[in-house]
């Protein structure tokens, strides 16, 4: 798959000037902790979702039922679509965090005239990224009812985007999801999981864990396109190149960012372009690159 051209890579920093980069990450880092603690409560409750349309009613229909009551309503319609309507963008969240994660990141999509954005919470107490597939894929399915759309696209944040890519490559998710974005998302598994002894979820971020083990089984077919985000100053991805996706059979392309940790990838203003620019990138078949195989590349942003 082919992005548009993102920011010109970046040469490696010497040995000072990474140390210098990387404390000006860690105080970013400490500054989106402490806006997004603020943030946090806002986003406990779960969205508020469009009620389905009803459809109208002509002026004459005062038809009654057989027992003489009024007829049944008809069944909820879907929204009917836009020519230029783009899906619509789910947004899932990391461990232990909720949709408020993604406040900075939904206002620039929807400037940029993104019109379905659904914000997805699971629970903190979620034991098993298989189970929270499969209840993403029933959200998927209700959105896809509601707004009329076939397929959807999916910005997942560090477990987020694990979660997405199971239902993709493992629960047949692939026709659904047209694009799947992750931010600093353990692919290969991290050996920095805080609490890997305690909750089951995180020891199923590690690698070599079984979940682990099954995304790299084959997957020939999948029809969904990747777009990972990763950071070489990610403290939480261990080692930082776990974050990207390196799979014979998926479509993906890995997006290097500098200068930012593993927090701020969901608020940093150049990867919000950059996710930007993979969502409006053209489908599979339109591409002639994309459309022969499936491909591994890599880029730069930030």
């Amino acid at each position: 798959m082919k992005l548009l051209p993102l920011l010109p890579p970046l040469p490696r920093l010497p040995g000072p000037r990474m140390s210098s980069a990387l404390l000006g990450a860690t105080a970013l880092e400490l500054a989106v902790l402490v806006g997004h603690l603020v943030a946090y409560p806002f986003g406990l409750t779960p969205e508020r979702r469009p009620p389905h349309p009803r459809p109208t009613r002509p002026a004459n229909s005062g038809a009654r039922g057989q027992d003489g009551g009024e007829a049944a309503p008809h069944p909820p319609t879907a929204l009917p679509l836009a020519a230029d309507d783009a899906p619509p963008v789910v947004l899932l969240h990391g461990f232990i965090d909720n949709r408020s994660a993604f406040v900075v990141l939904r206002r620039a999509l929807t400037r940029h005239g993104h019109r379905h954005l659904e914000s997805l919470n699971y629970s903190p107490l979620t034991r098993d990224i298989r189970s929270a597939a499969e209840l993403l894929g029933l959200h998927v399915e209700e959105i896809c009812a509601r707004t009329g759309h076939r397929r959807v696209d999916i910005v997942g944040h560090s477990l987020g985007g694990l979660i997405a890519r199971y239902y993709v490559q493992r629960l047949g998710g692939d026709r659904r999801v047209r694009t799947l974005v992750t931010l600093g998302t353990p692919h290969g598994g991290t050996a920095v999981a805080p609490g890997a002894g305690i909750h089951p979820i995180v020891r199923q971020m590690r690698g070599g864990s079984s979940v682990i083990e099954e995304l790299r089984t084959p997957a020939p077919g999948c029809r969904t396109r990747f777009v990972s985000f990763w950071s070489e100053l990610d403290q939480v991805m261990v080692p930082v190149e776990t974050a990207c996706v390196d799979h014979p059979d998926l479509d993906a392309v890995n997006v290097r960012v500098t200068g930012i940790g593993h927090l701020a990838l969901p608020v940093h203003p150049t990867v919000a372009a950059a996710i930007r620019e993979a969502l409006d990138a053209p489908e599979a078949g339109e591409d002639t690159a994309t459309a022969t195989g499936s491909a591994t590349g890599a880029t730069s942003a930030a």
